[in-house]
Parts: structure tokens; sequence; C-alpha cells
């Protein structure tokens, strides 16, 4: 299976988790490509970083394979609003693809500190890799900043279902603005209002939009945060949460992705947002299949259509049959869980 998004940590952050360890704990749940984000410490946003990162990606595809398990690693390039940036990681794309499978821009401030937060800054992301050509992925945390009310209680209130909408709708048009002949991937939708703008694109259809859901958004409402269950962009109410599940079956979503995203214990409790998310891939998978999902469209979601989208040969093996045995291996490799 593939999982097109996924947060290893490693370098300064390895106390939270390696590549190597992110890759075996991926595999013995039945995974065996993953799409790494560039939001690390330090970022990948430069030539250099990259290098150093596909190097630690191969000595781990190496380890596994000398304990009997495949697994192939990727790596998204970071954006940042210069556009000298832009085109080195563009150029960086072309020379290492597919190992780097896209770029990756974050419209907000998360983890990782990589926003870019201003429009005009957002606009020239795109005219810039319009003017270079470019053909890839480019993958967008949308979360709008203006529309964070930082004064709410919650964090799913601090952060409106109004803020992805707004931005989803914003990054399209400046897309369909700039003649982007690229992939938009809308990361990790969440709301009913962010998918209404991703149909009404693809009816337009100036520029080419896909879109990938988590299992906790699938899965989980509001009501289950807590200040370990906390991410970004937050888990929705309920009408959002099914919205984001009804898509899953109609098409609208195109992969399931897990932004797996660990921390320690104590970075959780001082506010640290991500989650680990294999165990919750292959619970959503489970109840996918109790709610009569066909074979063939769970494969498309967490097999092959990811992987077309990218342009990418290599195979993913099947969606395991035994999924209670994938999640036992996930349970013994992460004590603590989110889905209780």
């Amino acid at each position: 299976m593939t999982d097109p998004h996924v947060h290893f940590r490693d370098w300064n952050q390895c106390s939270k988790e390696t590549v190597l360890h992110g890759m075996l704990t991926g595999a013995q749940a039945g995974f065996d490509v993953f799409f790494d984000m560039p939001n690390t410490d330090p970022a990948v946003t430069s030539r250099e970083a990259v290098i150093r990162r596909l190097e630690l990606g191969a000595s781990a595809e190496r380890e596994l394979a000398s304990r009997g398990l495949e697994a192939h690693y990727h790596l998204y390039c970071g954006v940042t609003a210069d556009k000298e940036q832009i085109r080195e990681m563009a150029g960086v794309w072309k020379e290492f693809f597919p190992r780097v499978c896209g770029l990756k821009m974050f419209a907000s401030q998360s983890t990782g500190n990589m926003g870019i937060t201003g429009m005009d800054d957002q606009f020239a992301v795109y005219s810039t890799l319009s003017g270079l050509d470019y053909r890839g992925v480019l993958a967008v945390h949308c979360e709008k900043e203006e529309l964070f009310d930082l004064s709410a209680e919650s964090h799913w209130e601090r952060r409106p279902a109004s803020s992805e909408m707004c931005s989803v709708h914003e990054q399209i048009s400046f897309a369909e603005r700039a003649g982007f002949k690229g992939t938009l991937h809308i990361a990790h939708i969440s709301t009913a209002g962010a998918l209404d703008e991703v149909k009404a694109a693809r009816e337009r259809g100036l520029v080419r939009v896909t879109c990938g859901a988590t299992p906790h958004h699938a899965l989980l409402n509001c009501g289950s945060e807590t200040a370990v269950v906390r991410m970004n962009p937050p888990l929705r109410v309920e009408a959002d949460r099914l919205a984001v599940w009804n898509a899953l079956f109609d098409g609208t979503v195109d992969w399931i992705e897990s932004d797996h995203a660990p921390h320690t214990l104590e970075d959780k409790k001082k506010g640290a947002c991500g989650l680990p998310g294999f165990e919750g891939m292959l619970r959503l998978v489970a109840a996918l299949r109790k709610a009569g999902m066909p074979e063939a469209r769970l494969n498309a979601l967490l097999c092959t259509d990811a992987l077309k989208a990218f342009g990418i040969k290599e195979s993913s093996s099947p969606v395991p049959e035994v999924i209670e045995k994938m999640l036992e291996a996930a349970r013994r490799a992460y004590p603590f869980t989110a889905w209780n």
C-alpha cells in the first residue's frame, strides 16, 4: 500500500522518530511506498538537504531489505517565498524524480513554521512554477491564518472550517490565474466546503486538482479532540466528517493519506500538533470494508491512484486482507493510540 503523506522526523528530531523507524513501522503495517514531507528540522528546502534526506531514505530501504521487507522512499521538496529557491526546487524535482515526488507549500504556519501566508507570495509560487513549465505535483496545506480565532478555547475552533475552505478556494484561483500546468493537490482535506471547491474546479477544468483524506478526518470529529489528539487541520464537526467519509466513496477524494506525524508525549502536552498515522490507516480500511466499499475502489484509494497522479511507475502491493494482524503490529509499535 502507498502512504502519500508522512512526516518522518530524524535529524534534530530523532527523539520523536527516525526515517528508519517510520518506514519499518509502516512496512510492518503493510505499507511499502512512502512520500515524506519537507517540514523537518532542518527543513528540506535546499538541494543539499534533499540529497541528505534521500540518502537517509535509501539507507532505510537497504536496512528493511536486509530484514525481508520491501519499501520505497520518496520525498517532497519544500518551497518558500523566494523565487530563486522555488526555481531551485523545481530543478531538483526534475533532477531527482521520482525519488523527489513533488513540491510542498504550507499556506499557513504549522509544524516547522514553513508557512507562506501572504496572498501575493502564494500566487508567486504558481506563477513562478508556470513560467518554469513545472508539470509535477504541488501539494498544499490549506488554511488561511487571517480567519484563525486565537481567542477560542478549543484547537478546532481556533482554526475554523472557513479557514480551510477559503484557502482551498484561493489556491485553486491562483493556479487557474497563473496557468499552472502541474497538479494541485489539496492535502488532508477536512471540510464539506473545501470538497465543494474541489468539485467546482474540476467542473471548470482549468487546472488538475486532487485531494487526499486522512483517517482521523474520516473517522473522528471534534468531540474526540484532546491535548494529545490534536493536529492541523483540526478535527471538524460531524457534518464535515460525514462529508469526508462520503467523498471517499463518491470519488471526490483521490487517495487516503495518513499525515503520520509523531511527537513525544512531552511535546504533545506542550501543544504539538500531529499524531502517528499507520494504525489509523488500517482502522479506516477496516471501516470502509465494513461499510461495503468495493475492493477495486479501496485499492485505488490506497495503492494505485496516487502513484498514477504523480507519474510514478513502481507498483504498490494490494491492500492486505488480514487487517487485524496489521493492527496488532501497529499497536506493538505505538503503545499510545488515539483510536480507542
